[in-house]
């Protein structure tokens, strides 16, 4: 059970590293106060509210990803599993969904 559980940590842990290493550069905390000042990103707040029924955000960062303002959030599932959601920090919109939120395209699988 220890072992199960020191492997899951270390598997979520390189999810998150790996997914903050696909944004070009996370902004600190005095370049995000500067961009939330000059309005060029939406509040944090507001950008949780998209994945928020997902389950609970324990981690957010304010990345530039290929030259765009992105909100990288981690979720932690109601289900208890640990998900990723890229939100587009100019308007608030979720860009990417979380894995387990994919809509399944085969007709014969699609719930009646």
């Amino acid at each position: 059970m220890i072992l199960l559980r020191a492997l899951t940590t270390v598997v979520v842990l390189l999810g998150v590293a790996g997914t903050a290493a696909a944004a070009d550069h996370c902004l600190n905390r005095a370049e995000q106060r500067a961009r939330t000042a000059a309005h060029a990103v939406v509040p944090l707040s507001r950008a949780m509210r998209g994945v928020r029924t997902r389950g609970e955000v324990i981690q957010a960062r304010l990345c530039e990803h290929s030259g765009h303002l992105v909100y990288l959030l981690t979720v932690l599932g109601h289900d208890g599993k640990v998900a990723q959601a890229t939100v587009d920090a100019a308007n608030g919109a979720v860009i990417a969904a979380h894995p387990h939120d994919k809509v399944e395209k085969d007709p014969k699988k699609a719930p009646k």
